[in-house]
């Protein structure tokens, strides 16, 4: 079992910048990657950066060039560093761990936190 928890969600002003931290525990070496999901009201949820073991990254083409996401294994968490915020960023923010083999697939997702951006 992998349990993750995100924070540092918030309201920020649009051109602002946040970071958020997903702080994950439990078997940890069955998790193959990390990735950051967010869903707007009304919207599907969608993928918005990942990264995996072997540190290979890839971005949503809406959030290229303003956000990045990290990983600090000493501290088993990720961030996620959002800059130059728009307002059609507001949405819930999800962290959520693959650690399935074949196919791959994130089965573990945190509960969530908000991010606002007000224009």
């Amino acid at each position: 079992q992998v349990q993750l928890v995100e924070s540092g969600g918030g309201l920020v002003q649009a051109g602002g910048s946040l970071r958020l931290s997903c702080a994950a525990s439990g078997i940890l070496f069955r998790i193959r990657a990390m990735g950051w999901f967010r869903q707007a009201s009304g919207k599907q949820r969608e993928l918005v950066a990942a990264i995996t073991r072997g540190d290979t990254t890839n971005y949503a083409d809406s959030v290229k060039g303003r956000f990045t996401i990290s990983r600090d294994d000493a501290k088993n968490t990720v961030y996620l560093q959002m800059n130059s915020l728009k307002p059609e960023d507001t949405a819930v923010y999800y962290c959520a761990a693959d650690t399935v083999n074949s196919p791959p697939a994130y089965d573990f997702w945190g509960q969530g936190t908000q991010v606002t951006v007000s224009s």
